[in-house]
């Protein structure tokens, strides 16, 4: 029995150690990452010095109307910002869009990490506000980390999140309730501290049956996001999973629907 519960000891340890030392890799699975699409002809494509000497690559795809807030896109962990950026396109065809590949995300270059995430996004913003009638952070999964601090740092008209959770940290625990999250995890945002004192119009689109981050984390973010005096929020929830929510029949509508909220 004492050599069963060594070995049972052992294997937890090993598997513990395994998550530590490849937790950059899950949190950011580079290699997932799909070709870019064909984008339109009046594609601008861009780049990004950072502070520290990485070069960041985006793309900005015009939009219909030059009275339009600038469409500031952070994609999934697995998405290509460029597919993103069209997908945006597609849906808010009056709006300028630009997105930028994470660090490590090819042809971007660099080490990805939540900090790095947080940190580009104000720099990107930065960067792209000249001539931009006002700014919307819209955020897919674990980029709704970056557009929610964004939203906490800089004016933007309104931040959008679409599979959106609380904490970082709180998914972690709930996809693995068995492991010293606490003192495991290096990579975390937390949304809701970023956006609960921010005088700012928010809309979230949650996915009812997600499997990735569970309903339970937009919920979360939902009821601490009302309960907070100076946001104005919009939601909506749709019966679909975390990836195929984008293809339902209800999904343009109710991200139109948020637009509109935080730009009426």
């Amino acid at each position: 029995m004492l050599k069963l519960v060594l070995v049972a000891v052992a294997l937890y340890v090993l598997i513990v150690a395994l998550l530590a030392a490849f937790q950059t890799s899950m949190i950011f699975p580079r290699s997932l990452v799909g070709p870019a699409p064909p984008l339109p002809d009046r594609t601008e494509r861009l780049t990004l010095d950072t502070p520290d000497g990485d070069l960041l690559h985006g793309v900005r795809i015009p939009g219909r109307r030059d009275d339009t807030a600038l469409l500031l896109g952070f994609g999934g962990n697995a998405w290509n910002a460029e597919s993103m950026a069209l997908f945006l396109h597609q849906h808010a065809p009056d709006h300028p869009v630009a997105a930028f590949h994470f660090r490590g995300y090819a042809p971007s270059i660099g080490t990805p990490s939540a900090q790095a995430l947080r940190d580009d996004a104000v720099l990107i913003h930065d960067h792209m506000t000249d001539g931009a009638a006002g700014v919307i952070a819209v955020g897919f999964s674990i980029g709704g980390g970056a557009a929610a601090h964004l939203g906490a740092v800089r004016d933007v008209q309104g931040v959008v999140l679409v599979t959106p959770f609380d904490n970082l940290r709180n998914v972690a625990r709930d996809s693995m309730p068995w492991a010293p999250v606490k003192w495991l995890l290096r990579h975390d945002m937390d949304p809701l501290t970023d956006l609960r004192d921010r005088p700012l119009p928010v809309a979230i689109v949650a996915a009812s049956n997600d499997e990735v981050i569970g309903i339970a984390r937009a919920d979360a973010l939902i009821s601490g996001l009302k309960d907070a005096d100076r946001v104005t929020l919009h939601t909506a929830r749709i019966a679909a999973r975390h990836n195929d929510i984008y293809s339902h029949p209800e999904f343009g509508g109710a991200l139109r629907a948020a637009l509109r909220h935080v730009a009426p």
